[in-house]
């Protein structure tokens, strides 16, 4: 699926750059200043809580929503004011609709396909999709999963520059989820940049070069999933050594915010932001203490760790 694009170079334009947006629905304040940049030929997945702001923001970079304020660009273009250029350049995969509803399938796949100029071989990604049993019937008669293949289809049948899947896996079984995840791999491969909301932090961690985690309506975190394991939530080191070691002592060597405690007899475990450099000053203190540490061990936190330390446990309406 080759695109016209290529990975951003340094002063290139971004795909999308966000910046100061806010959206209101009367009263309420769904986006709220909120800043995105994405970069040419990544993988950008936008997590949140229900409510966060997610869609709202993806409809606005995709023109069908206006801002209140703020600005929004896309591949360096106004998405109301310059609509008709930037349509042809743009794939759009909606959470719901979007399709005629008593179009069959693979006759609206063909329509979407006959608006662009060099569009994907129709037959060939029906086949891919597994689109192929169900290519005349009505999009309103369609399992839950054979709709939204259908809509991933529509969104990538054009070679977009940019693509925006919001929650592209939704409802899918294992075998569709790995066919949108090898699409999807492919897209960027091909320089594509790709912008998806999901509440799977398996996919958010297998697709994504950056995550942009949202809440009341703000980025309140950016980064490889690696760096936000890193550095969002704490960690935990666990090593063995003699029992009755002088804590005190060794947290004074140690970030103000790090935690000590010996669980059991000989067993010590270490809370907080573990790097190497923290990992070296353990590894000192014993040497100078000497204490042989044994079984030592750094259980990082998970994507969706962070993700519940920023946004909160409780749930959500």
């Amino acid at each position: 699926m080759r695109s016209h694009s290529s990975p951003g170079s340094p002063g290139e334009v971004p795909p999308v750059q966000v910046t100061g947006l806010v959206k209101r629905y009367g009263a309420k304040i769904a986006v709220d200043g909120l800043d995105l940049t994405v970069r040419a030929g990544t993988v950008t997945a936008v997590l949140g809580p229900n409510g966060a702001g997610k869609t709202t923001t993806l409809e606005t970079c995709e023109g069908y929503r206006r801002p209140d304020d703020g600005t929004v660009r896309v591949l360096g273009l106004d998405p109301i004011a310059d609509a008709a250029a930037l349509r042809p350049r743009i794939g759009v995969m909606l959470q719901s609709g979007g399709v005629y509803s008593g179009a069959r399938a693979e006759e609206m796949l063909r329509h979407t396909a006959g608006l662009h100029a060099h569009p994907v071989d129709v037959a060939l990604l029906v086949e891919r999709l597994g689109l192929g049993s169900c290519g005349r019937t009505p999009y309103r008669r369609l399992s839950g999963g054979q709709q939204q293949r259908l809509a991933l289809a529509m969104a990538v049948v054009g070679r977009p520059e940019l693509v925006f899947l919001d929650e592209p896996t939704a409802g899918l079984d294992p075998q569709a989820r790995r066919a949108t995840w090898d699409l999807v791999r492919e897209m960027r491969a091909d320089g594509v940049a790709c912008v998806l909301t999901t509440h799977s932090m398996e996919e958010a961690e297998e697709l994504s070069d950056d995550v942009a985690i949202i809440d009341g309506g703000r980025v309140i975190a950016q980064g490889s999933p690696e760096e936000l394991r890193r550095d969002g939530a704490e960690n935990t080191l666990r090593f063995s050594g003699r029992p009755g070691l002088d804590l005190a002592s060794l947290l004074k060597a140690l970030p103000s915010d790090t935690a000590a405690a010996e669980l059991t007899p000989g067993a010590y475990r270490i809370t907080g932001k573990i790097n190497p450099q923290l990992l070296a000053t353990v590894t000192s203190w014993c040497a100078q203490h000497g204490v042989m540490p044994d079984r030592i061990a750094v259980e990082q936190h998970t994507l969706e760790d962070v993700f519940l330390e920023l946004t909160g446990r409780e749930l959500r309406a």
